[in-house]
């Protein structure tokens, strides 16, 4: 699956299918209540599926930036923004207001009990995903951006947008699926997502999975089997 991009990009991790659904498929751990979920998806990318439920994720916001749940925390608004007298805040935001209306405006998709993340080589053939994510350096990002407005005229088929880095790497991929959308998203921009990212040059790029097999397709005409990308493909 996704033969050709893959080897395009020549890549060095695994893309991330990503499902959800009310049940847990079989032979996939449950991951364990903690904190961010960044080094679950780096292991994922790296080999080893993992499954969420609400129950098993650890941060509040989580929970919200994975589709398991359809409100933040009231007090996520003040965390988010200038904080509370016995609580630093974030500072993303300026006040809690602002925050509030962020929270109030971030898309839902529809409800479901798991969400779980595969290494692409590891998916099940009945197993459909909603969104691939791939974890990119910038050369690899250059070129995703680059194909994902391939056979668009508008220029506008890659967002990015704030968020928590769950929402930005799965949540908006996932509502853009469900709408039947095909905006690509580029995520992992957040500050405190970023910190459990051992690689620095790292970020997402998130795809609706019927998007991502038009860009397979893509491949074989595009700038992917020319002579530019060829130069740059020769230093990854």
């Amino acid at each position: 699956m996704l033969d050709a991009l893959c080897q395009a990009l020549s890549l060095s991790l695994q893309p991330v299918a990503v499902w959800r659904g009310d049940s847990l498929p079989a032979g996939v751990p449950e991951a364990k209540a903690s904190g961010c979920i960044v080094p679950d998806l780096m292991a994922a990318a790296q080999g080893t599926p993992v499954a969420f439920r609400r129950e098993t994720v650890g941060c509040p916001g989580g929970k919200r930036g994975l589709g398991l749940a359809a409100e933040m925390p009231e007090f996520m608004a003040c965390f988010l923004s200038t904080g509370t007298g016995d609580r630093p805040g974030m500072a993303y935001k300026k006040d809690p207001g602002l925050a509030a209306a962020y929270f109030s405006q971030m898309p839902t998709p529809p409800p479901a009990d798991y969400v779980v993340l595969w290494p692409l080589n590891r998916l099940p053939r009945e197993i459909t995903p909603w969104a691939i994510l791939f974890l990119v350096d910038p050369q690899r990002l250059s070129a995703l951006v680059t194909l994902a407005n391939f056979d668009r005229a508008d220029g506008q088929g890659v967002e990015v947008r704030f968020g928590a880095g769950c929402a930005q790497a799965v949540l908006y991929s996932l509502c853009h699926a469900a709408a039947g959308e095909e905006v690509c998203t580029i995520g992992l921009t957040d500050p405190s997502a970023r910190v459990h990212l051992e690689d620095g040059n790292l970020l997402s790029f998130s795809v609706p999975y019927r998007r991502c097999l038009a860009l397979e397709e893509a491949v074989k005409d595009s700038f992917l089997v020319k002579g530019t990308w060829r130069a740059i493909q020769k230093t990854l």
